[in-house]
């Protein structure tokens, strides 16, 4: 190869690299969902991000971020006035008169699948992943995820009794919800080494105090904000149906982040080995990570 040539490829290689870093600098997106916004992260997009909904938490960074409300509560006006290039939304944002909106007004809209199950997150990290060029280091966070739950199934699997947990969600008004089939919830029990009391019915459902004691649960799962808008646990503990569970008179209540729990994204391993610790308090996860 002669010395021209050589240069000329040097150069050609230099101009592509700056154009890469100028479209990439252009790139405006806004992020709704908490998942997505933790995969865009994790894929090193956090710095193009220019808004996000409020489910959106983690990392500390969104905090610094403009916040467009709800992920199914969305208003077309305020994302447009983001000027974005790219609306990548978890597959549960809406409304869907909102998500049409930004189509007919010519933004890309990304949707990530969501389906309470754990293929689902790969889908929905290969997804994202696509979506901002990423797709190699969205194959590396697949296949990290998928070892980390490889080894803690191992682990699990062994186990010779498995609690069962009532998982209950508060929205502030009425009765609390339980997570029964074919939800996050339910899923993430299962992995972790339980066995989900609220398995006759699907999806998340107002349960009566009877309902309540027939579920038998060992133990209650809830998210941080759910025991804070229930009065904390023992006001939680003092409820009469609570009480005349098992978990009510052996006190057991585990209490996670919502979004860690239930996030289903790149953190779901951990998610997975903090419950499992709880509901198997003697439990060694040592293995699990040969």
């Amino acid at each position: 190869m002669n010395s021209r040539f050589a240069i000329s490829l040097v150069c050609a290689a230099i101009v592509l690299s700056a154009a890469t870093a100028r479209a990439e600098s252009a790139e405006r997106i806004v992020s709704v969902g908490g998942a997505v916004t933790e995969i865009l992260y994790a894929l090193g997009k956090g710095k193009n991000i220019v808004a996000v909904d409020t489910t959106s938490s983690f990392p500390v960074a969104t905090k610094a971020k403009a916040k467009l409300g709800y992920l199914r509560a969305l208003a077309v006006e305020p994302i447009i006035a983001m000027n974005p290039t790219m609306v990548i939304a978890d597959g549960d944002a809406g409304p869907p008169t909102v998500l049409q909106q930004l189509r007919e007004a010519g933004i890309r809209l990304v949707l990530a699948p969501n389906e309470p199950t754990v293929q689902n997150i790969y889908a929905k990290i290969a997804t994202v992943a696509a979506a901002v060029d990423r797709e190699p280091e969205g194959t590396a966070m697949i296949a990290e995820l998928k070892s980390e739950l490889r080894g803690l199934s191992k682990v699990i699997a062994r186990l010779a009794e498995k609690p069962r947990v009532l998982f209950l969600l508060s929205i502030g008004r009425g009765s609390p919800l339980a997570g029964g089939n074919e939800t996050t919830a339910d899923t993430i029990i299962g992995l972790a080494g339980g066995v989900n009391a609220a398995a006759g019915f699907t999806k998340y459902k107002p349960v009566p105090p009877e309902a309540v004691v027939a579920a038998r649960p060992d133990i209650l799962l809830v998210t941080n904000r759910t025991l804070r808008l229930l009065g904390g646990r023992e006001k939680l503990l003092a409820r009469p149906e609570i009480a005349a569970t098992p978990a009510g008179r052996t006190g057991r209540i585990v209490s996670m982040d919502g979004l860690l729990m239930l996030g289903f994204g790149p953190r779901t391993a951990a998610a997975v080995r903090a419950l499992a610790k709880e509901l198997h308090p003697d439990l060694s996860l040592a293995e699990s990570a040969r």
